[in-house]
């Protein structure tokens, strides 16, 4: 007994020393499944309603947006008070959302929640073409370690040091406020900066470097005219969208290639660089990192790229139109692309209404979901049913393949 008790004096000290340097146990980071549409990370989460029931919501991640957004619906069920001007309504946020178990406060974080002025009818989801009613911002996840696993369709939140991240680790600029990521790039050897945002389903460079870029390089392949993910919200001037593949793009610590860009107009990046705080030429969307698992270490700046699959997605093998999803859940015909100089679908005016895909109906589905059912291999056959002016007719329409593979420049053959 005497050994023992001279032996716990001599350990103790040590055991003690050890506890102390030893890191704080860090709470688990919660996992759930991830819903991608229209390459946008969809996740289900909860909110408390004000009689202790728990309503399931649809939530967006939507990293490259630092304000949070609630449909008015929920804003409603939350009985949050609502203020509106000609432009959009807000409320103050709601308390919490929990995603897998784990509490994300909002309260406190967040100063007020943004709400879009929409009509009773369309008051259910946050967005036209979105099935969800919040967003997931940057100015709330700033404060976790996320990870989107784009190939396994997972999505994880954690406390700072929660998640262990894989892949090549790139430092970044993350404005301290809203949360923002700016990734140090290189296009022919010239550093830029270009936000990160998951959120966004397509890439976007400024209009000037586009289109230096474009006269440099007469063979990039290029199109006007926003089809398959660079038709993201249906904007009028989604007609006229200048989209273009780089040939390489250096990312962090990626190499990218045939990378399809969108040209930014000038007005639009002021507004992206004072939202950033900092200098940027534009963002890579998430339709660029769709075989990675993205790694988010705001607390040390720091953002993870890990290779998880192989696969050329066809974004743009596709018929060639430019949609507008309604508040009512239709799906306006804007445009048509061209090929080779004429309309890659004859038969259609501007305005007129997709009401199906082979015969399944469109109305009330998802961006995702409509540019599934038009897309396809090239040369396959669509046949969809337009409405116009109260009467509805039949159009066939091929796939075709937009924005094809950068064809290599000196020896005149496709990589």
């Amino acid at each position: 007994m005497r050994f023992l008790v001279a032996a716990l004096l001599v350990v103790s000290p040590l055991l003690f020393a050890q506890q102390k340097n030893a890191p704080h146990s860090v709470a688990s980071p919660a996992t759930v499944a991830a819903t991608i549409d229209h390459n946008r990370v969809i996740i289900d989460a909860t909110v408390p309603l004000p009689d202790g029931s728990i309503q399931r919501v649809s939530v967006w991640v939507d990293n490259g947006n630092p304000d949070l957004y609630l449909s008015r619906h929920l804003a409603t069920l939350l009985g949050l008070a609502v203020q509106c001007n000609d432009h959009e309504c807000s409320s103050a946020p709601p308390r919490q959302v929990v995603v897998g178990g784990l509490t994300i406060p909002l309260s406190g974080i967040v100063k007020e929640a943004k709400i879009p002025l929409k009509p009773v009818s369309a008051a259910a989801v946050l967005a036209p073409g979105m099935n969800v009613e919040m967003n997931l911002p940057a100015g709330v996840v700033r404060h976790y370690d996320v990870l989107i696993d784009f190939p396994q369709h997972k999505f994880s939140i954690g406390p700072p040091g929660s998640i262990q991240f894989h892949g090549s680790d790139n430092k970044v600029q993350i404005n301290a406020e809203s949360g923002l990521i700016q990734v140090p790039s290189k296009i022919e050897n010239k550093k830029y900066d270009l936000a990160l945002d998951v959120g966004a389903s397509i890439s976007f460079l400024s209009e000037e470097l586009f289109d230096k870029l474009a006269s440099d390089h007469p063979t990039w392949p290029r199109m006007t005219g926003a089809v398959g993910s660079a038709n993201m919200w249906g904007s009028d001037a989604e007609t006229k969208w200048k989209v273009m593949r780089l040939d390489r793009l250096q990312y962090g610590s990626l190499f990218l290639t045939d990378v399809p860009v969108v040209a930014l107009p000038q007005a639009t990046l002021d507004f992206f660089e004072k939202r950033a705080g900092m200098p940027t030429m534009g963002l890579l969307g998430a339709n660029s990192l769709q075989n990675y698992r993205v790694g988010i270490d705001y607390a040390h700046s720091t953002v993870y790229f890990e290779v998880g699959r192989t696969f050329n997605f066809p974004d743009f093998d596709v018929v060639g139109l430019v949609l507008r999803p309604e508040d009512d859940g239709r799906f306006t015909i804007l445009g048509v692309a061209e090929v080779d100089g004429k309309p890659s679908v004859d038969g259609l005016q501007s305005g007129d209404h997709l009401v199906a895909v082979n015969d399944i109906a469109v109305r009330g589905i998802t961006m995702g979901q409509v540019w599934s059912l038009l897309g396809g291999s090239p040369g396959q056959q669509r046949k969809m049913t337009i409405e116009r002016g109260g009467k509805e007719f039949a159009v066939s329409a091929r796939v075709q393949h937009f924005l094809p593979e950068v064809p290599d420049e000196k020896e005149g053959r496709k990589k």
